[in-house]
């Protein structure tokens, strides 16, 4: 995943966070990206990016953050988990940091999730590119 944060949202900004995750997945052509309908990712330069990259945009219809699942799932797992009782962070730099950290080190190498059979991404991506058997861990 890619992201970066900033006190507006400008296209400008989606296509440093596009970048950051086609730099660092390296993605097959074919890649779907999924958004909702903001401006900045139905932007012609946002969709010659994906395009350039070999992807496909893909669009919720709108209203329906339902075609988004599991996106929005994400970002409602990232607000409960990092701002218990929804208190703000004290300043963007303090956000920046935190989301930082939650993102890039617990998220993808330390949380374990329930779709991957209770491993990491990280551990998840490893075992798919060393062809290891997905285990399931059941909890009876």
């Amino acid at each position: 995943m890619g992201w970066h944060l900033a006190a507006q949202m400008p296209t400008e900004l989606v296509l440093l966070a596009l970048e950051q995750a086609l730099d660092l997945r390296q993605p097959a052509p074919g890649l779907i990206i999924h958004a909702d309908w903001g401006s900045q990712y139905t932007s012609a330069a946002c969709r010659a990016r994906i395009a350039q990259a070999g992807g496909l945009p893909s669009f919720s219809r709108p209203g329906n953050p339902y075609d988004n699942a599991q996106a929005e799932a994400g970002w409602s797992t990232l607000k409960t988990e990092l701002l218990p009782g929804g208190s703000p962070f004290a300043s963007l730099e303090e956000a920046r940091l935190e989301v930082a950290h939650y993102l890039d080190t617990y998220f993808n190498l330390d949380r374990r999730h329930s779709a991957l059979g209770y491993r990491s991404p990280h551990q998840s991506e490893h075992d798919l590119k060393t062809n290891l058997p997905y285990r399931t861990v059941r909890f009876d």
